[in-house]
């Protein structure tokens, strides 16, 4: 019946089970569920397909930069909800801010033919590869 507590038996003191609880480890690894930007990275041959799930932004909510070979996303977004009464008090005052960053490195992209779309909350990039050039092989006629 023991083993049906879900927190781990500890052999010392009460303080050290709150010491445990204040641990970062207490919750697992819970940011890898509650990621602020999920994303897909599909391979399609001569070009990366990334998809990035955003619901809830707007698409001037969204911005792209490339700086160097990094390429970055930020989305933020603002909202504010208020009631109030006719003497201009609030009753309720609700205030939401959003705002998320993340960072890809372009290391093989052609950085200059990347495009973008956003649909129904999902941002998709198209990354193209960089083309190798393969030397013209020539022949010498030998005389």
């Amino acid at each position: 019946m023991f083993d049906l507590i879900p927190f781990e038996r500890r052999t010392g003191s009460l303080f050290d089970t709150i010491d445990h609880m204040m641990d970062e480890n207490f919750f697992g690894d819970m940011s890898k569920q509650f990621a602020p930007c999920r994303t897909d990275i599909i391979d399609e041959g001569d070009k990366y397909l990334l998809k990035a799930d955003l619901p809830g932004f707007n698409k001037d909510d969204i911005k792209i930069g490339i700086k160097g070979d990094e390429l970055d996303i930020t989305a933020e977004r603002k909202e504010e909800n208020s009631d109030k009464d006719n003497k201009g008090n609030y009753i309720r005052r609700e205030r939401r801010y959003d705002s998320f960053y993340r960072s890809f490195s372009l290391d093989g992209i052609d950085a200059g033919k990347i495009s973008a779309s956003y649909t129904n909350g999902v941002l998709n990039l198209e990354l193209p590869k960089i083309q190798e050039t393969k030397p013209e092989v020539q022949t010498v006629e030998i005389k």
